[in-house]
């Protein structure tokens, strides 16, 4: 008995000698250092200039790094932060966001609508520095909040993140290419595809036209069920060569859509008002899904429209 408890030890010692030798073979193609690292959002400055009043401005592209569907925008009335020769100034105009919608990954943007249904502008994303000349070296720092994720209404703090974007205004970018800077796989899906939605609902996209206004979509929906319902994807929005996310965000279930009876279908349209000579063209749709109003996004493509 006593050898017995003698030799325990150098067992438990020679079996943690060969466990150290043991190494694990990945599955190929797994790159182990690119897992579970979300880089956020970043920012690429497309232009420096000075306005007529004197201040410093700075356009920006906003690109979403994060791997999955995300919207951003910045804490109201905190200012972005410029820094030359280690001297720090507030900035304190700063449309810097997504305006509400989410946005595909690997898609960059450089403005949304903004205003009033009755007439929305254009919102380009910049910052400017009141009584700040452009100088060497310049730093621009810009505190935000994200959404990542499916949009779930009732428990919207899920997937929120803070982040800093930080440029450099020496290193201006004029090549951009909108909407997409990065390919991901399986993101991009196509006119026909059926999207199952609440309730097993089958959403689909009969038919696109090219208006001379902008997009009209055609949308029908077939319920299953044994009870009448709505199938809620809002006014879906649409991207394209300009990066401007054309029609102003709101909730999906604000926007008019038709019941759908039991075991039968409905049809309805909606409409993007985008500028004619804006091209390769995606479709950013919410479809209210899994629960009520809890929304998966899709990126449509109708590049050929």
């Amino acid at each position: 008995m006593n050898k017995m408890k003698k030799l325990i030890p150098l067992l438990i010692s020679i079996n943690l000698l060969i466990s150290a030798c043991v190494y694990i073979v990945l599955p190929a193609g797994l790159d182990m250092s690119r897992a579970d690292v979300s880089k956020g959002w970043s920012a690429v400055v497309t232009g420096v200039s000075q306005t007529a009043a004197g201040d410093l401005h700075i356009d920006l592209t906003i690109r979403n790094d994060t791997g999955d569907w995300s919207m951003l925008k910045t804490p109201e009335g905190q200012p972005a932060v410029l820094t030359i020769d280690e001297k720090k100034h507030n900035c304190a105009t700063v449309f810097v966001g997504t305006g509400g919608h989410r946005l595909a990954p690997g898609f960059q943007m450089r403005g949304y609508m903004s205003g009033m249904k009755s007439d929305p502008k254009v919102q380009f994303i910049y910052v400017e520095c009141a009584g700040v000349q452009a100088a060497p070296g310049a730093k621009l720092s810009i505190n935000y909040l994200a959404q990542t994720g499916e949009m779930d209404y009732y428990h919207q703090d899920e997937g929120q993140t803070t982040g800093i974007l930080e440029v450099e205004l020496d290193q201006v970018a004029s090549d951009l290419t909108y909407p997409i800077y990065e390919q991901v796989d399986g993101l991009i899906q196509s006119t026909d595809i059926e999207i199952t939605g609440l309730s097993d609902n089958i959403l689909t996209l009969v038919d696109v036209q090219r208006t001379a206004e902008g997009f009209e979509f055609k949308w029908q929906n077939h319920n299953p069920t044994e009870f009448a319902l709505k199938i809620h994807i809002g006014n879906p929005p649409v991207i394209g060569s300009d990066g401007i996310i054309y029609n102003l965000y709101e909730i999906m279930d604000l926007a008019t859509t038709p019941l759908t009876p039991s075991k039968g279908s409905s049809e309805w349209v909606t409409k993007a008002a985008v500028p004619a000579d804006v091209s390769s063209c995606y479709i950013l749709l919410s479809v209210e899904s899994k629960n009520m109003r809890h929304y998966v996004n899709h990126a449509i493509d109708i590049t050929n429209k």
